[in-house]
């Protein structure tokens, strides 16, 4: 299953949602969907989808998915990261109404620089990058809070 993140800002981000359709028409995703589309006024037509998750609930889709396509908030990133998932980031960007700036670019290329997640800006990157995330390898997460974790207990011993 993939599992699509788009976050939870008062900004539509239609375009991501639009284009898991295209691509699932495509049939270049033929596996199952599924969505948090947030604000988003897209309504998807080939995969299921909800609004809003409980955090619970998302944590859930996030554990059974074996791909994450997440936007570029740090939040969504981490938390499937740290369940160990394969993610690909697609950052809002302002000029199609989707943030207030293009701050998820930066956190999207911080991600893929550290060799954490793919990007895609685009479509047909979307559409890359899902063709070659299953034989990409990332570096495993380790969040400073539990380096620090690592480094307390390495010291108590």
């Amino acid at each position: 299953m993939i599992m699509v993140i788009s976050g939870s800002q008062k900004f539509q981000f239609d375009r991501l949602l639009k284009y898991i359709d295209e691509l699932i028409e495509e049939r270049i995703i033929k596996t199952e969907v599924r969505a948090q589309t947030g604000y988003s006024t897209y309504m998807p037509k080939g995969y299921q989808f909800k609004n809003f998750f409980e955090r619970e609930e998302l944590n859930n889709l996030i554990s059974e998915a074996e791909i994450i396509i997440s936007h570029g908030g740090t939040g969504a990133i981490v938390n499937s990261l740290k369940q160990g998932k394969k993610v690909i980031g697609i950052p809002r960007q302002a000029k199609f109404g989707e943030h207030v700036d293009d701050h998820q670019e930066q956190i999207i290329g911080n991600f893929e620089e550290s060799q954490f997640i793919s990007a895609a800006h685009n479509k047909e990157e979307l559409k890359q990058a899902l063709l070659t995330i299953d034989k990409k390898c990332f570096d495993p997460f380790i969040s400073n809070n539990d380096i620090f974790l690592i480094q307390l207990k390495k010291y108590i011993s």
